[in-house]
């Protein structure tokens, strides 16, 4: 009997091979994704027909960006989720004119107490774009060549809210379970600082917030074309403005030159004051609270997959200041920067005015890490160019002020939704994915992970050479299905570590 069951049982196993195998929910899912990528593409192509463009605050625009927040709410309806569009009230721009604010989209998908809740932001606005700026093609024409999909928004940021929508759609159209409940955060003013955003996840904390078990942020991009990374921290940034006066007018230099303290020279010179030749900041103080590199941090920086060299060359540049890839991407990620931006009230055109500014106004940064205390960041700087000043004896006036504050954000890479995007990476691409930083400045993250108390995933789906606010922006075809997959592979995930 015993044989007479062995032979059955290898007899059974040999008419289902792997190959033969009836598919399970997800690979169905991914044939689905794979059978329906062109449609998926089409739906890109008509999001990205909408000049959803938050910056230039005119009319026009404005009534794109309505019109879009609409397109995505029509298609969260059609897969049959509650949609709640918030009012977020108008932008008073500063000659006393208002415009709408496009209403904020909060959207639910299942309630099952039993499976987790995911909930994932995006944006629908983009940067400004024109085909005279130095684009290939219509910006706003989305146009694919050589499995490239270029168009403004493309992968900044209506690419990767679409494949999560592919994702659900993919499961819904096969009538297959959803293994977790669905929420969506989505608006329309994230080029513009998210005007009315944290005023309304305050208010939902202990609502639309209240069950969900993480959040998930797609709204960046990996360190490699082809290799696929999970973010787990991003800079913070201090924006500072250092002004000089002797008068509001200018002067003429033939008729003042060489009697009185010049403010350009006094600018120049607080400003060469604040950064060297090799990058390091010189404001006394500033690296005392940078969080210490612990030797865990160096494994990872260790793992991850950069050619130094095809990186450089990539970004057009010379040489870099540092030679290893482990000091390279350090000083991106986890050490402070200061950058200089520009000086306003000096003479920029073409041509030869010989002028003497009577007021300029220099703008700098410095991109903050854990744990840099903004206040304290604010005090050393200012302390640091009064000092400055002062031994310049200068009849001018002088005055600080830090324009803009962003804290920086980390997350613990141990947390269930990472555990549950690496294997869905594993699954979907085969590799581990390099675990990355990103050095600018993402500031919902920050605001979600502190408001709500809830854990915050950076799961990105562009390449690096995407263009993210760039002229010819795109998001290759690969990355779009092959990231639809990846986030369903992570409902799955997540229910498993649920459960």
């Amino acid at each position: 009997a015993e044989s007479l069951l062995a032979f059955l049982l290898l007899l059974v196993g040999g008419m289902f091979s792997a190959s033969t195998l009836p598919p399970g929910p997800l690979e169905k899912v991914f044939q689905y994704i794979d059978l329906h990528q062109d449609e998926f593409v089409q739906t890109l192509k008509e999001w990205v027909a909408v000049e959803s463009d938050s910056v230039q605050p005119v009319p026009r625009l404005r009534r794109e960006l309505l019109r879009m927040v609409g397109l995505a709410a029509d298609r969260l309806r059609g897969l049959g989720a509650r949609v709640a569009s918030v009012d977020a009230g108008f932008q008073q721009l500063s000659d006393g004119q208002t415009l709408p604010i496009p209403p904020i989209l909060l959207a639910e998908l299942g309630s099952d107490p039993k499976k987790p809740t995911v909930c994932f932001y995006g944006h629908l606005d983009v940067q400004p774009a024109r085909q005279e700026d130095g684009w290939l093609t219509d910006p706003y024409t989305l146009t694919e060549v050589d499995g490239k999909l270029y168009g403004r928004g493309t992968t900044d940021n209506k690419g990767p809210v679409l494949a999560w929508i592919n994702a659900v759609s993919a499961f819904k159209a096969l009538d297959e379970d959803l293994p977790v409940n669905i929420k969506f955060l989505i608006e329309g003013m994230e080029e513009s600082g998210s005007l009315a955003l944290e005023e309304l996840v305050r208010k939902e904390k202990s609502g639309f917030f209240s069950s969900v078990d993480c959040i998930v942020i797609s709204d960046n991009l990996w360190i490699s074309r082809r290799k696929p990374a999970l973010i787990y921290g991003t800079r913070g940034n201090s924006y500072f403005t250092v002004e000089v006066k002797c008068r509001d007018q200018d002067f003429h230099s033939g008729t003042f030159g060489g009697i009185l303290n010049e403010p350009m020279a006094d600018l120049v010179a607080l400003l060469g004051s604040l950064v060297d030749a090799s990058g390091r900041i010189l404001v006394p103080g500033i690296y005392g609270h940078v969080a210490p590199v612990t030797e865990e941090e160096k494994r990872v920086y260790e793992a991850i997959d950069l050619d130094v060299e095809e990186y450089r060359n990539s970004s057009q540049v010379k040489k870099f200041l540092f030679d290893t890839k482990e000091e390279l991407l350090m000083h991106l990620w986890r050490y402070p920067s200061l950058s200089i931006h520009g000086i306003e009230g000096a003479f920029h055109e073409p041509g030869a005015k010989t002028v003497i500014p009577g007021r300029v106004i220099g703008k700098f940064s410095i991109r903050l890490v854990p744990h840099m205390d903004m206040s304290v960041v604010e005090t050393q700087v200012k302390q640091h160019l009064e000092y400055i000043f002062s031994k310049r004896n200068s009849s001018n006036q002088m005055t600080v002020s830090m324009a803009l504050g962003l804290h920086p954000w980390i997350a613990n890479i141990s947390d269930h939704q990472y555990l549950a995007a690496k294997r869905a990476i594993k699954t979907v691409f085969g590799t581990e994915p390099d675990m990355i930083r990103d050095g600018s400045t993402i500031p919902i993250a920050k605001i979600l992970q502190d408001t709500t108390q809830k854990s915050v995933i950076m799961l990105p789906l562009g390449a690096v050479d995407d263009g993210e606010h760039s002229q010819n922006e795109k998001i290759n075809r690969w990355n779009y299905i092959e990231g639809s997959k990846l986030f369903a592979a992570f409902f799955l995930e997540m229910a498993k570590l649920h459960s």
